[in-house]
């Protein structure tokens, strides 16, 4: 049973009940019931700042995600970069160095990325510094392999090149060493047996017996074959890469102009034709228009005493046959 409550009339001094309309009751309800829920509003809008929708917790976990592989991707962009500058080294230190090429200059291999900001539309994401660093890694990294991947592939050039080179400069005796007599005249000044003048002797001649076997001392193609007035019959073989070899005074010329030759392949045989004085083979070496000394190209036969010995031969005054 609900209490009766009064109150004290200070006009009729005493006390009346007090009388609860039912309007009354209706508004308090109402004003009890917006109360509590405006507290609960209140609450749950501060519960939303601190509790997370399944979708933001994904969203967030992706991104962390994304942010893991990120640094990943740096770390591997590190070491990938160790890597090719290691190679850069050998590069230049070693391949190029080998095969007489040019080093490439540092400012060439990362050329392309100074000045202008190129990265400017990767501003403005939470994690900017992190994506733009990886992604400059990546374009200076993409960079340096297209040229040392362009330099690998002028070494492979260079070593087909080199390879054909080494098979084509002199490198061997003309004649064999079983067959010589001995080294008549080597490469310097002396006086020509038929002339009787001083002149500077371009190669060198080796005594032999008449129909003694010339080979080809380097792979190359005969440019020329015929007979003259100084040298009789005379070969010249060009072995590419500014070498030329010329062979005279021979008895018999075995190959003609334009025949390709390999090293070893007989391409004449020893006599005393031209301006000669005796059986034996003027032989000379030739690079870029200039005569060099042949002795220095006989590594391919001679050990380094036998080299010696012939290096006294050449320089004695003896008996000169043209």
């Amino acid at each position: 049973m609900a209490k009766v409550k009064y109150y004290y009339d200070s006009e009729t001094l005493s006390y009346r009940k007090i009388e609860q309309s039912k309007g009354t009751i209706s508004k308090i309800v109402v004003l009890i019931t917006f109360s509590t829920l405006l507290v609960m509003l209140s609450g749950f809008i501060v519960l939303s700042q601190f509790l997370k929708t399944p979708n933001q917790l994904a969203q967030e976990r992706e991104l962390e995600n994304l942010k893991f592989n990120y640094e990943l991707l740096n770390k591997r962009l590190d070491e990938s970069s160790s890597v090719l500058s290691q190679l850069q080294q050998r590069d230049n230190n070693i391949y190029r160095a080998y095969f007489e090429a040019n080093p490439i200059p540092e400012e060439q291999r990362k050329a392309g990325f100074g000045g202008v900001n190129r990265y400017l539309y990767l501003n403005g994401y939470d994690n900017t510094k992190l994506v733009k660093n990886a992604t400059k890694k990546l374009d200076i990294l993409s960079k340096q392999l297209v040229v040392q991947s362009k330099s690998l592939d002028e070494i492979v050039s260079l070593a087909k090149e080199k390879e054909t080179m080494l098979a084509s400069i002199p490198a061997i005796m003309p004649i064999k060493k079983e067959d010589l007599s001995y080294v008549a005249s080597g490469f310097k000044y002396r006086m020509h047996p038929i002339l009787k003048i001083r002149k500077f002797h371009k190669g060198m001649d080796f005594k032999a017996s008449t129909g003694t076997p010339i080979y080809a001392s380097g792979n190359g193609k005969v440019s020329l074959a015929q007979r003259s007035a100084t040298f009789g019959k005379v070969v010249y073989i060009d072995h590419g890469f500014g070498y030329r070899t010329v062979y005279a005074h021979m008895s018999k010329i075995a190959t003609r102009k334009g025949r390709k030759v390999k090293r070893g392949d007989i391409i004449g045989y020893v006599g005393n034709t031209g301006r000669s004085v005796g059986s034996h083979l003027h032989y000379e070496v030739h690079k870029n228009g200039r005569a060099l000394n042949p002795i220095n190209f006989y590594y391919g036969d001679l050990t380094p005493e036998e080299f010696l010995a012939m290096q006294i031969a050449s320089e004695e005054e003896g008996q000169s046959y043209d």
